[in-house]
């Protein structure tokens, strides 16, 4: 039987040109449960799995003119975690599949390159794998509801759609804007990835966010782009100080009523320029809200997403060799591509999930990757009525986590702190 094969997505392009050695754009979400996982059984979820949600079960193939993604023909392999979270994945590895799944005592990981899908799409994903789990292990039937599909019905054309090109705009918006001030530090031997997991009670969060009239992603930019901020003025003269601007992917699936589960999202890039003078966290959460308001329209929004599909749509790149787009991209990526953003917070938001299936279910946690030139990352999920703000680094010093994790604890929230070294309260 032929195979079926996906078009790589308009934002999915760039990741497989860019990836290096040690480095490519994966993800992860997982499911703590309350007893030990079964192997068998979650083997057995993964493959009732493959026939609703084929784009997730294929491998990265490499053309003429431009990657495609193809279903995988042979068994899902499900693995014991055999490493720390988001070890990278060789151009062989993804020459096979381009997704983990993973289980350890009682947690269940899935395990994303990002040109498969997005937070939202791979959340989608860990909720159906997770509730067959729960359904073949304790006898329990799962509702369709909070984002869990029918196994038996066929996936939806919807779902499968590359929607950067339905909605891209008439004319392009220009990405022209200042380059932001760079994290750094010394790399870690072996590329180890330090986790650093803030678990905050949901409430407290919420509440200290309304207070300022703000969304909680808004209030944790801003806490982010505070302690950014004072890690550059302990470096750096006032004169030569850069603007502090936190990276918050937004999902468009809300902005235009779209339901794919390839990826569709854009980032936005908020904070300020600490030259002009000091900015207390309050007006920080203001202003940061306000440019979050600003740029996340779905006309300004079409704009930008036909500033990335239009020159995908160029015949003379259409036909462009592919090791020649790589070097185009590469070159694009390395000038643009990150610089104009210091850190990524990435904020899934409130997950909720079927009754049935919740009471098998203590946490949820959602963990980005470091980016292609700089050291940290975060990422926030919330669920149960906890939070849980991951911090990423690829880098030996942790004092962006102290300083944001300690300011948080000045504001009154409660934070429990857990690393994949050592936990501690």
């Amino acid at each position: 039987m032929k195979k079926k094969w996906f078009r790589l997505d308009n934002a999915a392009l760039i990741f497989p040109a860019v990836m290096k050695r040690r480095w490519n754009n994966v993800f992860r979400l997982s499911a703590e449960l309350k007893e030990d996982i079964d192997p068998r059984c979650l083997e057995q979820a993964a493959e009732d799995l493959r026939k609703r949600f084929p784009s997730f079960f294929v491998r990265l193939r490499t053309g003429l003119f431009w990657y495609c993604l193809e279903e995988i023909g042979g068994p899902v392999r499900v693995r014991e975690e055999y490493a720390y979270p988001l070890t990278h994945m060789s151009r062989r590895e993804l020459a096979d599949c381009c997704i983990r799944i993973l289980y350890y005592e009682k947690r269940i990981s899935a395990e994303f390159f990002h040109s498969v899908t997005d937070g939202h799409g791979g959340l989608i994903f860990l909720q159906n794998l997770t509730a067959r789990y729960i359904e073949l292990k304790y006898g329990e039937k799962i509702p369709a509801e909070y984002g869990i599909a029918e196994l038996g019905e066929a996936p939806k054309a919807e779902e499968l759609r590359d929607c950067f090109q339905l909605c891209s705009g008439r004319y392009a918006v220009s990405r022209r804007e200042e380059t932001a001030w760079r994290l750094h530090g010394r790399p870690e031997r072996d590329s180890f990835r330090h986790i650093v997991t803030g678990v905050i009670p949901t409430d407290a969060l919420l509440k200290a966010a309304h207070t300022r009239g703000v969304s909680v992603t808004s209030f944790l930019a801003a806490v982010m782009a505070e302690s950014v901020s004072v890690i550059q003025q302990s470096e750096r003269p006032v004169s030569r100080l850069r603007p502090v601007k936190i990276t918050v992917p937004v999902d468009l699936r809300r902005l235009f009523g779209m339901d794919t589960l390839r990826n569709f999202s854009l980032t936005v890039n908020v904070g300020c320029d600490p030259k002009t003078g000091d900015y207390p966290l309050d007006l920080l959460c203001s202003q940061i809200s306000h440019q979050l308001a600003l740029e996340t329209v779905p006309q300004k929004m079409a704009g930008r997403i036909a500033a990335n599909v239009n020159p995908q749509k160029n015949a003379v790149i259409r036909v462009m060799p592919l090791f020649i787009k790589n070097i185009v991209m590469r070159s694009i990526y390395a000038g643009v591509g990150e610089k104009k953003g210091c850190l990524n917070v990435s904020n899934l938001g409130l997950v909720r999930l079927p009754a049935e299936m919740e009471k098998y279910v203590s946490r949820l946690e959602f963990i980005i990757g470091v980016q292609y030139s700089y050291p940290n990352n975060c990422s926030v999920i919330s669920f149960g009525g906890v939070t849980c703000v991951n911090m990423i680094r690829s880098s030996q010093e942790p004092e962006l986590e102290r300083l944001f994790f300690s300011r948080l604890v000045d504001l009154g929230i409660p934070v429990s702190i857990e690393s994949n070294k050592k936990r501690r309260n």
